[in-house]
């Protein structure tokens, strides 16, 4: 078996079980905890992935880079015999892999844990400026395996309910899964209805419903601290797009069958379907079903034609993925350097305002995802935080003024001191995330909150 260039040597399993096993050192980033790294955000419990609290791994497919088309279950965990110093990658289901899909499989397990050697000098200068993180652990924010998934995901995250935006990403690995299992993809699409021309009078109606609330909401003042609008309220599609990576407000839990089996990721019951694991579905499986359909299969609403876009958009190269991560690697991540982490971060606002449907909060949690820490993405959640934690009443208009006076002090790392204070809440309200069930995801919202601090003043 052949040793990656990535670092870790691959060990075939036995024929009965196939399986390789890679290595990835960790080098300077240790020591790491995984399972800090791992639950450390709400992306980590949206399908695909998989934490496994009691075998502490984190499951979920993961693409070849020699045919993007296939996906194997990888576990990824301490090493046995230098958990201080390297994970290890199980892959299930295979046999052997290339050297070149060896190390694409390892690069995704470092993009997911942020573990590239400028990831470990950003943690490293954050956690200087910030003892009680270093003494955690905190400075890894869990992230998808391509940007792609993360700016779904973020889109996903807006507006609704924490329960819809798990079963929402549920349901695009299954259509995936459909997608991936069927005889082929011509016959999948004879089942898509054709993609139509929306009316144009029905089209300027929604246009000015939606001018009409967003004039609406940009004249109204928030009313105290609301996690989710909870089926009650709208907010405004621009300015209010609430990340449920704060859990929203939901009444229902996951179901039980949320397992960490191989067998039981793939989603589905068709037998058509088995030996079929289900997997983020990519541009390519997007670009080309109709919208409405797939805001049927996936209860999507009006998200599913900002998905469609932006898969056609990559399919036909009038957005390119690649040339916004190199884009990216242009700034310098340290706080001397604050002016150059300003205007790369504008340049690539601007180029991610241009895609349809990325609206400010959306775009700042995106670029979030790509390595940009001085800017908070600001949310209802953040004014119940700020009030409840900081006792500062504040309003949308007035929050990142707000912001910048308690975490200014850590800049450019404003958003991780911020979400080291919010998630180490979440994590005393709710008990120890990385010990949670996945079928206790759907628990993790804001009604329960409010009982947990109802019932802590009764105690007291």
């Amino acid at each position: 078996m052949p040793t990656p260039s990535g670092g870790g040597a691959a060990r075939p399993r036995a024929a009965e079980e196939p399986r390789v096993e890679l290595e990835l050192p960790l080098g300077a980033a240790a020591p790491f905890d995984l399972a800090a790294a791992v639950c450390s955000h709400g992306l980590f419990m949206m399908a695909p992935n998989r934490w496994d609290p009691a075998g502490r791994a984190l499951v979920r497919p993961l693409r070849l880079a020699s045919d993007s088309s296939v996906s194997f279950l990888a576990r990824v965990s301490a090493h046995p015999a230098r958990s201080d110093s390297a994970l290890l990658v199980a892959v299930h289901g295979a046999a052997a892999l290339s050297p070149l899909d060896q190390d694409h499989i390892l690069e995704q397990v470092r993009r997911m844990l942020r573990l590239s050697e400028e990831d470990g000098k950003m943690v490293a200068e954050f956690q200087a400026m910030h003892p009680a993180a270093r003494e955690a652990g905190f400075g890894r924010v869990f992230r998808s395996p391509t940007l792609f998934e993360d700016m779904v995901k973020c889109i996903l995250l807006c507006n609704c309910q924490w329960t819809r935006t798990l079963s929402m990403a549920t349901a695009l690995c299954k259509l995936q899964l459909e997608l991936k299992c069927s005889s082929s993809i011509e016959d999948f699409q004879s089942r898509t209805p054709p993609i139509r021309e929306h009316n144009k009078r029905k089209r300027s109606k929604r246009q000015s419903v939606r001018v009409k609330l967003e004039a609406r909401f940009s004249e109204d003042k928030l009313e105290g601290p609301r996690l989710a609008s909870g089926g009650n309220g709208l907010t405004n599609l621009e300015t209010y797009e609430i990340l449920s990576c704060l859990p929203s407000v939901a009444s229902e839990a996951i179901g039980p069958d949320d397992s960490l089996e191989p067998s039981e990721l793939s989603l589905s019951n068709d037998p058509h379907l088995e030996g079929c694991i289900s997997d983020f579905p990519t541009p390519e499986e997007l670009a080309n079903l109709d919208e409405d359909f797939l805001a049927n299969s996936c209860n999507l609403g009006y998200r599913a034609k900002r998905i469609v876009m932006l898969a056609r958009s990559l399919v036909e190269g009038k957005v390119c993925l690649q040339k916004l991560e190199e884009m990216r690697k242009m700034f310098v991540p340290a706080a001397e350097e604050a002016s150059s982490v300003g205007s790369t971060y504008e340049r690539l606002d601007k180029e991610l305002s241009m895609i349809s449907g990325f609206g400010p909060f959306t775009r700042a949690n995106v670029l979030m995802c790509m390595g940009f820490f001085h800017m908070i993405p600001a949310d209802t959640e953040t004014i119940r935080h700020l009030k409840q934690i900081h006792k500062r009443a504040t309003t949308i208009s007035s929050i990142h003024q707000e912001l910048d006076k308690i975490y200014g002090k850590y800049a450019p790392f404003q958003f991780l001191a911020y979400w080291f204070e919010l998630w180490g809440f979440y994590d005393k309200q709710f008990g120890k995330i990385s010990d949670m069930e996945p079928s206790n995801y759907g628990l993790f919202t804001a009604s329960h909150l409010k009982k947990s601090k109802k019932l802590e003043e009764k105690q007291l």
